[in-house]
């Protein structure tokens, strides 16, 4: 099997007759992977909707940015992909809902939610 390192590409381009810089395929790499990653995960998502088990895990920290204390919270499916995250800086019902609306609304709706029993869930739910 061949190695698909970014590193190795040039040397396997090499093979086929193809002059091409490492520092060419890192560019290329920053530039189109993003989009690649991004097509990739909307089909996932798409394909999980139809899927009957699909469960949701709801969970929220506190980051700090710029020295200030925020809440990150976060939608993680059964599988452990990052559907949403959102950042605020209250941790109350208000902002469990419009977290809830938002990942609903992108992503439709699972058959289960977990959350860590954090009471602002509850309200929002």
């Amino acid at each position: 099997m061949k190695c698909l390192a970014r590193r190795s590409q040039p040397a396997r381009s090499a093979e086929r007759g193809v002059d091409i810089c490492h520092e060419t395929v890192r560019h290329w790499w920053n530039r189109f992977g993003p989009l690649f990653a991004g097509d990739i995960r909307r089909q996932r998502v798409s394909r999980m909707r139809d899927f009957r088990q699909w469960r949701w895990h709801l969970d929220e920290m506190y980051v700090k940015i710029n020295g200030e204390k925020h809440y990150l919270w976060r939608a993680v499916d059964q599988e452990g992909e990052i559907l949403e995250s959102y950042v605020t800086k209250t941790r109350d019902k208000n902002a469990a809902l419009r977290f809830i609306k938002k990942a609903l609304k992108r992503h439709g709706s699972p058959e289960a939610i977990t959350t860590d029993g954090l009471r602002s869930y509850k309200a929002a739910m």
